[in-house]
């Protein structure tokens, strides 16, 4: 790992002000209370507004709608947008399907979702999970069958987070139900505004919306397939490495996908060091008892080894670690910590209630720290399969 400064050019240094400036002007108090109101992961006007600098697919060239930064510049756009906590998760799944559109979308599918994505206009999310399906994505039960060159698809699919938001779904169908578990699946990019498509909100303990989806008898043209036919699997799995943190990062990359947990954990130590230093009635401040002092050094490290950890590892590091301390904040500060925001007395409007609800879901997105950890053992360790049942 390279641990050299990277010196910046003058022009460089003049966007990094260009995007700070952005964020002062678009990142509104509006921005963030609609956000804390209705947990989408999304703002339309700050979306649009980032599309309108080029800066959603940053790297792109001007001609295809990008803003043709380099490495270094897309790097510093990539740590403003986190260090302004902009509601970015409808981004995130929209990127991770593009890759996808980008690699196997037909022709005719990317002259259309290209542009859209560039612009703001065309956002994507992931139609991965099953009601009764948990992590077993394999078992997929929603069936796409075919009738010359459409698709009738029928099924549901659960914590299709940011639907609501999207123009698309990248979703995964049944396609040949004789085959065996890991073929016959057909991946899609479903519009969602197809007759037979239902949107119905879910709320996490967390504040989040997400959103189960139903299809019933949704047509849609084979133009909308993503890959080969039966063969899903292994076009899925490069979406999966991405989600799951284990691609290769190119050095100015997060190593993990972690990272976003942590910058929670970052946001709630932010907030303790605050309420460290905020002197009490009797004029001492928290800072200065040794155990206070102890756990925020303890969470500083906690953040370097989530930032230093790849893969699936540093997924699994950054959640439980988030769980963790969360909840040993709320011991330390005490009974006004577990107070919400806006409720009198709360403890920093209320950070410290909401960091530990959210923290508890970070287990289960992106698939289950269970299944990080299986992705350890074989993929990275060499370990063997463990036996199946029975």
């Amino acid at each position: 790992m390279d641990f050299s400064s990277i010196d910046l050019t003058g022009e460089q240094r003049e966007f990094w002000d260009s995007v700070d400036e952005f964020f002062e002007v678009n990142a509104t108090e509006e921005v963030y209370e609609q956000e804390r109101r209705t947990g989408s992961g999304y703002n339309e006007a700050l979306h649009k507004a980032l599309g309108q600098r080029g800066w959603i697919t940053p790297t792109w060239s001007r001609e295809r709608g990008g803003a043709g930064l380099d490495a270094v510049s897309n790097r510093i756009l990539q740590l403003e947008m986190d260090r302004w906590d902009v509601p970015g998760i409808t981004y995130g799944t929209t990127h991770l399907v593009l890759g996808v559109v980008e690699a196997v979308g037909s022709e005719t599918l990317k002259g259309v979702v290209l542009p859209g994505v560039a612009s703001g206009a065309v956002r994507m999310c992931l139609g991965y999970t099953e009601p009764d399906g948990g992590s077993d994505l394999a078992g997929v039960r929603t069936r796409a069958v075919r009738t010359g060159s459409d698709w009738t698809i029928d099924g549901a699919k659960m914590f299709t987070t940011g639907a609501h938001n999207c123009q698309y779904t990248m979703l995964v169908a049944r396609t040949d139900p004789e085959a065996p578990k890991h073929r016959g699946i057909t991946i899609f990019l479903v519009p969602l505004d197809r007759p037979g498509v239902e949107i119905r909100p879910i709320h996490t303990v967390g504040g989040e919306r997400t959103n189960a989806v139903f299809y019933d008898g949704v047509f849609i043209d084979d133009e909308y397939r993503l890959g080969p036919e039966n063969q899903g699997w292994q076009v899925l799995a490069s979406a999966l490495q991405a989600e799951h943190g284990n691609q290769e990062a190119d050095g100015l990359d997060e190593l993990n996908n972690g990272m976003v947990y942590a910058k929670t954990l970052r946001t709630l130590l932010w907030h303790a060091t605050k309420w460290a230093r905020t002197p009490a009635t009797d004029g001492v401040e928290p800072i200065d008892d040794p155990i206070v002092a102890t756990l925020l050094s303890e969470i500083v490290i906690d953040l370097e080894l989530m930032r230093s950890a790849p893969g699936s590892m540093g997924r699994i590091l950054a959640s439980e670690r988030l769980i963790q301390r969360s909840a040993e904040l709320l011991d330390m500060i005490g009974p006004r910590a577990v107070l919400s925001r806006g409720a009198r007395g709360c403890v920093e409007d209320g950070i410290f209630e909401w960091g530990h609800r959210y923290a508890q879901g970070t287990a289960i997105y992106g698939g289950t720290t269970d299944i990080a950890r299986n992705v350890v053992a074989q993929h990275t360790l060499g370990l063997p399969r463990p036996p199946k049942a029975g």
